[in-house]
């Protein structure tokens, strides 16, 4: 067994070290190359993790199944449940038929709310004439990304004709809404869904 000699020996000591800055030195670059996020099978730093939230909402931006390469979809409000799935536009055609029952709807986002993310218009498609209807978040318990527009959605709740006073549809207006069909004293009346839960994704 060999034996510690606790006297120094010049063969043992590199003359570097006799330096303190220069040691110092040394030992901040050893440290910064042993970080565990240099190798490449580490987990990643959480800042680039998939992962959003909502304001005001529990609901998460969750990733696609590994591989499938599908849109990442974005969940907000409440789970979408067993509501039956219809046409945006078989509802918009009968509103009265739907309204107050339960259903989900698919379609492109047209606008929504700059300042909250507290409506959206849901189209049913792209086109700048397709008909459409306004998505408002349930008794304002959630609440979608603020540049939600140009993102497709499902969206689960119940349908219903409103009568919106004129100094709301002021007020609409200045967050980006359009009521094509104001009467003259600046009210109007609209087929709303009002939304429970809401999904959206970009692309496919």
């Amino acid at each position: 067994m060999e034996r510690l000699d606790p006297s120094p020996r010049a063969s043992r000591t590199a003359p570097a070290f006799n330096n303190p800055l220069l040691a110092l030195c040394l030992l901040t670059l050893g440290a910064c190359h042993a970080s565990p996020h240099a190798g490449a099978g580490d987990v990643k730093p959480s800042a680039t993790a998939e992962r959003v939230v909502s304001p005001g909402s529990s609901s998460e931006m969750a990733p696609p199944p590994a591989a499938s390469g599908a849109a990442k979809i974005g969940r907000y409000g409440a789970p979408l449940g067993a509501a039956p799935a219809e046409s945006l536009a078989s509802v918009l055609g009968a509103p009265e038929r739907f309204a107050g029952k339960p259903v989900q709807v698919e379609g492109h986002v047209r606008r929504a709310c700059t300042a909250m993310g507290c409506w959206m218009e849901l189209a049913e498609s792209t086109a700048a004439d397709a008909p459409g209807c306004r998505v408002i978040m349930k008794d304002h318990a959630f609440f979608v990304p603020t540049d939600s527009a140009g993102s497709d959605a499902r969206v689960e709740g119940t349908l219903a004709v409103r009568h919106i006073e004129a100094a709301q549809v002021a007020h609409m207006e200045s967050e980006g809404a359009a009521f094509p069909r104001k009467a003259d004293d600046g009210s109007a009346d609209e087929v709303r869904f009002v939304a429970t839960g809401v999904e959206l994704w970009r692309g496919s």
